[in-house]
């Protein structure tokens, strides 16, 4: 049996720097055990290979007790179950009937409805400046999502100042704004869902697609989402679909404190799908998995972890462990993506919209780059750090333009 390390998330120092905290663990052993007071220990997966293997493993599954749901009025309960809660082929008939709205292709498809949005918010950033800095987290990488999500879903444009208000919130966190904001986010989803079952040639957008899926077969009355479902899938769009603004925000503050990758990627814009791997492999939001449950005793190096417990993966670890990228903790921006990160999970419940978040995250990027050479940060970086061992986050990024 080995010997585990343990990981104390309320330690300073691994708010301060959970990528040398969650490093340390991996280099002493391929499980860990992090320690949250009041809570029993979570089991994590260190390296890549055992984070990797355990995400794609039937035997532990997302669950309710996955996830903190905030309270929510009755009328709202029959859509808090995402696809995220379900396993087995439940959810792979969910996941079949919505995958292809959100596959590549469709995502460089709208490439171009994305670069105007980017390019709408930055005409419009300098207006925001006050004297001369403005906050890129809350002007342009916070609205970016939601107004990319509109125009996907084809919210009408009376309406996107609500969802706007709804995003803004959801990317906060949790909370009781957050609570407040769900019940809004839904009627919305339900009033975007009739109109499109009522004209979907009119509707455009995803809902449009999502109104018509229907089974493989293809045969009339074969198998469709009900309204229930696509709302449902409407408001894990909305809530998944923040992912970006942290990762825009992270992307830029590490180019902006690596002065030759942001030279790089400002001189050749054809970086950006490696740059962007990169940057998700390097300061990805996501620090740590969603726990998974144990659906029996399962055998990990050696040890038994029993029947119920939580198991998570230390993405942070995985990312940067050495025994798959070279030199893992330097940033560059025209690395191979090789043996390929793990920011967006892997296995059934790989990130739905993975493809959508890249896009976003290149077009924001070079155009930001391209249209603001002087960028440079207004604040020390380091002290915008929200103290959060799951999400790696900042609280504001002050810029000059």
């Amino acid at each position: 049996m080995i010997s585990l390390p343990e990981v104390d998330l309320t330690d300073p120092e691994v708010l301060r720097d959970p990528f040398t905290a969650y490093g340390r663990a991996r280099e002493a052993a391929p499980l860990a055990r992090l320690l949250i007071p009041g809570l029993g220990p979570i089991w994590a997966l260190t390296r890549h290979d055992g984070a990797r293997a355990m995400l794609g493993d039937a035997r532990f599954a997302l669950t309710a007790d996955s996830f903190m749901r905030p309270p929510v009025p009755g009328d709202c309960l029959p859509y808090m179950r995402t696809m995220s809660e379900m396993h087995g082929p439940e959810h792979a008939r969910l996941r079949r009937l919505a995958a292809p709205a959100f596959t590549p292709r469709r995502a460089a498809e709208f490439r171009p409805r994305i670069d105007a949005i980017v390019g709408a918010l930055l005409d419009d950033l300098p207006a925001h400046a006050e004297g001369g800095q403005a906050d890129l987290l809350r002007h342009f990488a916070r609205p970016l999502p939601m107004d990319v999500i509109c125009a996907l879903v084809g919210i009408p444009e009376r309406d996107r100042p609500h969802w706007r208000e709804w995003g803004a919130t959801v990317a906060a966190g949790a909370g009781g704004d957050f609570a407040r904001a769900i019940p809004g986010i839904i009627a919305g989803a339900k009033a975007a869902v009739a109109a499109a079952r009522a004209e979907p040639d009119a509707c455009g957008g995803v809902l449009a697609d999502l109104v018509r899926a229907h089974g493989e077969d293809g045969a009339e009355g074969g198998d469709r989402l009900s309204d229930t479902e696509i709302v449902t899938l409407v408001w894990h769009l909305v809530l998944a679909g923040q992912t970006p603004t942290t990762l825009i925000a992270n992307a830029v503050a590490a180019l902006l404190s690596h002065p030759a990758q942001s030279a790089a990627l400002r001189a050749d814009p054809a970086l950006a799908p490696a740059a962007v791997e990169e940057l998700i492999r390097w300061c990805g939001p996501t620090l740590l998995a969603i726990p998974r449950h144990a659906r029996r005793d399962v055998e990990l190096y050696g040890v038994t972890v029993p029947e119920g417990a939580k198991v998570t993966a230390l993405i942070a670890a995985a990312n940067r462990d050495p025994r798959v990228f070279d030199d893992p903790d330097r940033l560059d921006v025209t690395r191979s993506p090789g043996a390929g990160h793990l920011g967006f999970a892997h296995g059934p419940h790989f990130c739905l919209g993975a493809s959508l978040a890249r896009v976003q995250t290149q077009a924001a990027i070079t155009a930001l780059l391209r249209r603001f050479p002087g960028l440079a940060p207004a604040a020390p970086i380091d002290e915008l750090r929200a103290p959060d061992p799951g999400t790696w986050r900042l609280t504001a990024l002050p810029v000059t333009l």
